[in-house]
């Protein structure tokens, strides 16, 4: 990825790409609940997207190439739509299993092991 500062209309559409292309991939983590795989492909997205937030606003770009950013941009507002409905399942499992957890040590060290 070049410096956002000198981004061109095409660099920044080939980012937007970019960033659909790896949250494409989180579903496809996210479905098969490959966490890990899914936390790294998210810090690559939010890097280019880290980019495009200092030079987007700089790059005027023409209807045709408008017209895609904003198919793009709805792409990825449906992949992040679908990871959120897998993750947060999974998320409030974990968050019962923490609680689960905490509980039963509150409980041995006030009981002590039966």
């Amino acid at each position: 990825m070049t410096n956002a500062m000198t981004m061109s209309k095409d660099e920044v559409l080939s980012t937007y790409e970019a960033m659909l292309a790896l949250s494409e991939q989180m579903v496809a983590a996210a479905e098969s609940g490959e966490w890990d795989a899914l936390s790294l492909l998210e810090k690559r997205v939010g890097a280019h997207a880290r980019a495009l937030q200092a030079s987007d606003e700089q790059v005027l770009l023409d209807g045709a190439s408008r017209v895609k950013k904003v198919a793009i941009i709805k792409q990825l507002l449906a992949c992040d739509r679908t990871i959120r409905d897998l993750t947060t399942p999974w998320m409030a499992q974990l968050s019962q299993m923490i609680n689960s957890s905490g509980t039963s040590r509150r409980l041995n060290n006030a009981y002590g092991g039966v």
